[in-house]
């Protein structure tokens, strides 16, 4: 590992998130099947995020810190960025967020003089209706705050060439690994159609189910899902949205306008253990998220061996390759290619194992052994460092 290195068995991770369990969303799946991968390689993962009022952990391997409310209607909480004692010491930390624990996490690295990495999950600009500010401006801010984090970082992590183009765009110049997020195929792929869960989700025996999977928020554009189902015109069709969050009683009325409502179910969460028995009970999977940094629901739904169709982005693209119906961003393109995939026409995958042979790209134990590689290889410039605490100085947000 060449001269100055530290040389260890055991690497001790430190993984800074803004957000964990109870909430359930992309970042929490891929921090969980990271973290597996991690301590199944014989390393200390340890998950450190804000405690979250009236929840405990069963795992040992999470340290809570002290948080506050937003002053939003929201399940996510202010972190107080202290790390308590009995936290363990790092040889690498890995941040998930560039808001208050990713600064934590930055003061931890360059106080211990250990590598820094950052993990892109988030375009944050997509975000920008939840700030209370002129949009525009929101955005601005959103993109150099991104910039900043990321280039006070020793390696960045996108899931995406996309999103490697884009950091480049708005001015990142740290080191980027692409490594998308993982899942565990195995699970996705050994999900069964099930009568009993169609029926309790109001899908009829002689129906088909159109399947969602996501965060009801403006920025995931369910608006669109929506749209194309009521232009799809089927009586025999369902669309089940399995997901929950601030955006939901809007859509709900919008569906209501659409005349949709009474053929839409809002499924709410579902536990991750019962998704692939609803990806597997549906008849297609509908992605119409356009700001997604890779979308694991799409990795989940081709490990099911679910038919998908998908708005067209860069980065839907790449993960879909070849196994999804991709076309542009219009109620009547959606509703076209739905007809076509229900009524068995230009199906998007040569079936269940073909699908599921695309989502092996998405092994969580190949991935996460790739982005273990990225750690190693920064452990001999953090060895010879010099201590850099001047944090103020670290970001440039011009």
């Amino acid at each position: 590992m060449g001269k100055g290195a530290r040389i260890v068995s055991t690497l001790g991770v430190g993984l800074f998130t803004e957000c964990y369990r109870p909430i359930q969303n992309g970042i929490v799946a891929s921090l969980d099947a990271l973290a597996h991968v991690l301590r199944g390689a014989g390393h200390a993962a340890t998950i450190v995020t804000p405690e979250m009022p009236g929840y405990r952990d069963v795992e040992c391997d999470v340290v809570r810190l002290r948080s506050l409310p937003l002053p939003t209607r929201t399940a996510y909480r202010l972190t107080v960025p202290y790390l308590p004692r009995r936290a363990p010491a790092f040889a690498i930390v890995h941040a998930h967020s560039p808001f208050v624990t990713g600064w934590l996490a930055l003061r931890e690295a360059r106080r211990a003089r250990v590598p820094l990495v950052f993990t892109y999950h988030t375009q944050l600009e997509a975000y920008a209706h939840y700030v209370p500010f002129e949009a525009h401006l929101t955005r601005g801010a959103a993109a150099r705050l991104t910039r900043a984090y990321a280039n006070a970082a020793d390696a960045v992590i996108v899931p995406t060439y996309a999103m490697e183009r884009r950091l480049r765009e708005i001015g990142v110049r740290a080191r980027i690994a692409v490594v998308p997020s993982g899942i565990d195929v195995a699970q996705f792929a050994s999900g069964r159609r099930r009568d009993d869960l169609r029926a309790r989700l109001g899908v009829a025996a002689n129906e088909k189910m159109i399947l969602c999977v996501g965060r009801l928020g403006r920025e995931k554009n369910v608006e669109r899902a929506l749209e194309s189902f009521a232009r799809l015109s089927d009586p025999r069709a369902r669309l089940v949205l399995v997901g929950d969050g601030p955006h939901r009683a809007a859509l709900e009325r919008f569906a209501q306008r659409l005349g949709v409502a009474a053929r839409t179910t809002f499924a709410r969460e579902f536990a991750r253990p019962a998704l692939p028995d609803a990806y597997a009970s549906a008849d297609a999977f509908l992605f119409t998220s356009r700001s997604e940094t890779q979308g694991l629901v799409l990795a989940e739904a081709l490990a099911a061996g679910t038919p998908v169709v998908a708005v067209d982005t860069a980065q839907t693209r790449e993960v879909l390759g070849a196994a999804g119906r991709i076309v542009r961003d219009d109620p009547d393109a959606l509703a076209a290619a739905l007809r076509d995939l229900l009524a068995g026409r230009g199906a998007p995958a040569p079936g269940r194992v073909g699908s599921a042979g695309e989502a092996g790209r998405f092994d969580r134990r190949a991935l996460g052994l790739r982005i273990l590689s990225v750690y190693e290889s920064l452990l001999p410039a953090a060895a010879a460092r010099t201590p850099r605490l001047d944090i103020e100085h670290t970001f440039d947000l011009s």
